[in-house]
């Protein structure tokens, strides 16, 4: 029977790309639907239905019983109705039945064609649902094409791809080589499901911690923000819900073995795992390792915060291209600018006007003035040959002034250098309390925890002795009874 044939056939195909039973009868419903419209011009008088089980597919035309036929498809003369049942009347319905057969194999051949293109889109639509589900996890597939925008991974029958800006700068890939990525995006497009693979993101980083660190999957520490710049740094804050864990060290491991097999993994990317703190001066001190700033001035309200590092420190505290001081400004949330401890002091300088100068008399600061120069930096600045050739200048000992100014500014930098140290020293007093206090709260909190741990053991151990009496008073009763 032809209908049993084109079903088998139809099947293997099915088989080959894993539908459904269910899914491949509303497959050839919908194909023959189409046959129908192409060879009738219309399908809306005409049932299709597929038995799987029989191998059967059977067509049923509905037509109207009319005395003169105006309309072939949906009518039928009331002579012809009767050939076939002779009480049909003009106005009573007639179902034809029509073999599958009938529509020849040409037609029959476009079917196929037809539940091919069907069944490659209930295979994306497969692929999309099941890849849907997996965002937000990490899989291994492997390379199978390497294109100059993108890379694509093949997975199963679903290939993923990952754009330019999803990959790790620097990374070299080979085509046919395992690689682990992130699925972040999963998307049905006109072409089929796109599917986004990423190493750059930052959850990809966070799922690698959570596979390596026990603690952090289960939640015994937790990773509280991620700044990354791929392949080359990352600043990871962590926080310990456990007093008695070490953040830091867990992340770490025994020599490092932890965060190595992380670094490997990104292609030797560096990273710094930062201990968190509720203290906005001890955390962002932390965030510009491996620099130390050697004083902070913190403004709360506009989050931002200026890092003075030593002259020899600042290069390293910036990083290259700005990248130290970026990263761990989006980390702890405040716009950290980092300056020299030279530049700092310099701004904060008044400018020393020649009229307030000791040994400077008043026609010489008011002749200088009428020059252009008011201060004790402006005069240093100007070159001495040309202040000679101004006919004024003629009439004060310029020798004798440079000599009273170079003196005061002297004076002035000692003074300063002085109150700088001071004002270090104060920083310093303030950041060691500020850490005191973290440890404190650290301590009472850990104390806290083992009190109540050995409340824990206490009740136990009293169950276990009382456990024991009763046993003792039981073995006791047993041994009277032997007696007697």
């Amino acid at each position: 029977m032809i209908s049993s044939e084109i079903i088998s056939a139809f099947s293997s195909i099915a088989k080959e790309k894993n539908i459904e039973r269910e899914r491949l009868s509303e497959i050839i419903e919908n194909v023959f639907t189409k046959l129908i419209e192409k060879k009738f011009g219309e399908n809306a008088n005409f049932d299709v239905i597929v038995n799987m089980e029989k191998g059967e597919i059977e067509i049923y035309h509905y037509r109207t019983v009319v005395e003169e036929v105006e309309d072939e498809i949906n009518e039928i003369s009331v002579e012809e109705a009767q050939e076939i049942e002779p009480d049909l009347e003009a106005g009573d319905p007639y179902v034809d039945i029509i073999d599958p057969g009938a529509f020849g194999r040409r037609n029959i051949s476009h079917a196929k064609q037809i539940l091919n293109q069907e069944i490659i889109k209930v295979e994306r639509n497969v692929i999309y649902e099941e890849y849907k589900d997996k965002v937000g996890e990490v899989i291994i597939g492997d390379i199978h094409q390497i294109r100059r925008n993108a890379v694509y991974i093949h997975l199963g029958k679903a290939e993923l791809k990952m754009p330019r800006s999803e990959q790790i700068r620097g990374e070299r890939y080979r085509r046919g080589d395992d690689i682990k990525v992130y699925i972040k995006d999963a998307v049905m497009t006109p072409k089929g499901p796109e599917i986004i693979a990423s190493r750059a993101d930052n959850r990809f980083l966070e799922i690698l911690f959570e596979n390596e660190v026990p603690e952090i999957y289960d939640q015994t520490i937790e990773i509280v923000k991620i700044a990354r710049e791929p392949g080359d740094r990352s600043k990871v804050i962590v926080r310990s819900n456990d007093k008695r864990i070490d953040a830091v060290g867990a992340c770490v491991g025994i020599k490092g073995s932890r965060i190595q097999a992380i670094v490997r993994e990104l292609n030797n990317e560096k990273i710094d795992v930062i201990n968190a703190s509720s203290h906005p001066e001890i955390l962002i001190t932390r965030a510009l390792s491996p620099a130390k700033p050697y004083m902070l001035e913190i403004d709360e309200e506009k989050k931002e915060a200026l890092a003075i590092f030593e002259d020899d420190d600042i290069s390293i505290a910036i990083g290259k291209g700005g990248q130290n001081i970026r990263l761990a400004s989006e980390v702890t949330g405040y716009e950290i600018d980092a300056q020299k401890r030279s530049e700092y002091e310099m701004t904060g300088i008044e400018q020393l006007y020649l009229e307030d100068i000791e040994g400077i008399k008043e026609h010489e600061w008011k002749i200088l003035n009428g020059v252009g120069i008011e201060t004790a930096e402006e005069l240093m600045d100007a070159s001495r040959t040309d202040l000679m050739k101004i006919d004024s200048m003629k009439d004060i000992s310029i020798q004798e002034i440079e000599d009273t100014v170079e003196k005061a500014l002297e004076e002035r930098k000692a003074q300063q250098e002085a109150e700088a140290e001071a004002a270090e020293e104060e920083d310093q007093e303030e950041l060691e309390e500020s850490e005191t206090t973290e440890e404190i709260e650290e301590t009472e909190e850990e104390q806290e925890s083992e009190e109540e741990l050995d409340e824990e053991l206490s009740e136990d151990e009293l169950e276990d002795e009382e456990e024991k009496t009763d046993q003792d008073e039981e073995d006791e009763a047993k041994q009277v009874k032997e007696v007697e």
